[in-house]
């Protein structure tokens, strides 16, 4: 059998897809349905309504990618439902593991790690045990530490701070590498800040929601940045390869906050933010924040692991996965121009 025939044989088995309905599940999905990949998503119940959202981004991407959803095979479950989690495994070759919470709240830190933790755990011992061939898990920069100015892959002495967020992704990817000992070929990515079309009130929409707020302020830290396609590009071509046991920052650009808000606002037709926030200015305001909390408020907006966060400005290498994929990412600029036309369709900026 030649090469060709081959790597056909090898997409030819059923693939899974978790977090199908996220920022990056979402786009992982079309990228495995253009391949014309037989495909199975896993949807928590409570989502259904957004396979409905599902449409108008696959539409929104070309009309011709609407049929294609027509073709996914939906099973209704979660991470921790084991009953469902076997029926969506049943041969299925490869695993597009997505699904994941993000939040920086104290009181959410039990619900980050059974989810991130305990879940991540329930999926690879069932993909063991079911004979599932491969899996690309989802990790997050946030997992990358060191002590030198540019963040690798190599610096994996644990998460950045030990809080609830890193702390569960850390606590996943040990999940991951202990199953690749156990037999199951396993790659890992750690994204930057995941920009794309999706939800207006979640992840990085949140940042365009900020932007047509026009914010006079923004914190002074700054991160690594990535366009939602390039991820999932990504981590398909990482199958492709078959470039298992190995990990792989996923970062196009290096931005200050002051400048990818500016970015956004002037992509959305806002006035940018023209003051960035003093350091301490941040300390003061997480206390604050959590005083409002105690006197009745009901969620923090602003914690001090997140404020401590956006006071640092961290950048990560990403010349690993460059040398090994052959194509280039998308600069941010275009990535935010796509993504506010998404967003100003939807919810009319």
């Amino acid at each position: 059998m030649g090469d060709s025939n081959r790597e056909i044989a090898y997409f030819s088995r059923m693939v899974l897809v978790t977090g199908s309905t996220g920022l990056l599940g979402s786009h992982v999905l079309l990228e495995v349905l253009k391949r014309e990949i037989p495909v199975r998503a896993l949807i928590r119940p409570e989502n259904e309504e957004k396979e409905e959202q599902l449409r108008d981004l696959f539409l929104w991407h070309g009309p011709e990618n609407l049929i294609l959803l027509d073709r996914v095979e939906w099973v209704y479950g979660d991470l921790l439902d084991i009953p469902s989690l076997e029926i969506a495994l049943q041969n299925v070759h490869t695993v597009y593991h997505c699904a994941g919470i993000i939040s920086f709240d104290p009181a959410r830190e039990k619900k980050l790690l059974r989810i991130n933790g305990e879940g991540t755990r329930n999926l690879v011992n069932l993909c063991l045990e079911l004979g599932v061939s491969a899996l690309c898990h989802v990790s997050s920069i946030s997992v990358i530490s060191g002590n030198g100015p540019i963040k690798s892959e190599s610096d994996d002495d644990g998460p950045t701070y030990s809080y609830g967020y890193a702390a569960s992704k850390y606590l996943a990817e040990m999940e991951v590498w202990r199953a690749g000992q156990e037999g199951l070929s396993v790659a890992i990515v750690n994204p930057g800040v995941i920009i794309g079309p999706g939800s207006w009130s979640r992840g990085s929409g949140k940042l365009f929601q900020e932007a047509a707020k026009e914010r006079r302020f923004c914190p002074p830290g700054g991160t690594g940045f990535i366009g939602v396609s390039d991820v999932a590009k990504a981590m398909l071509l990482l199958m492709d390869k078959k470039l298992f046991g190995e990990r792989f920052i996923l970062v196009s650009q290096h931005l200050t906050f002051f400048e990818i808000l500016g970015m956004i606002a002037n992509a959305v037709g806002m006035r940018p933010p023209s003051k960035i926030l003093k350091r301490w200015h941040l300390e003061i305001l997480w206390r604050l924040d959590g005083l409002r909390v105690f006197l009745g408020g009901k969620n923090r907006r602003l914690t001090k692991v997140a404020a401590r966060s956006l006071n640092r400005s961290q950048t990560y290498s990403g010349e690993k996965f460059n040398a090994i994929s052959g194509f280039e990412f998308q600069k941010m600029s275009e990535v935010i121009y796509n993504t506010a036309d998404y967003f100003r369709r939807q919810n009319g900026i």
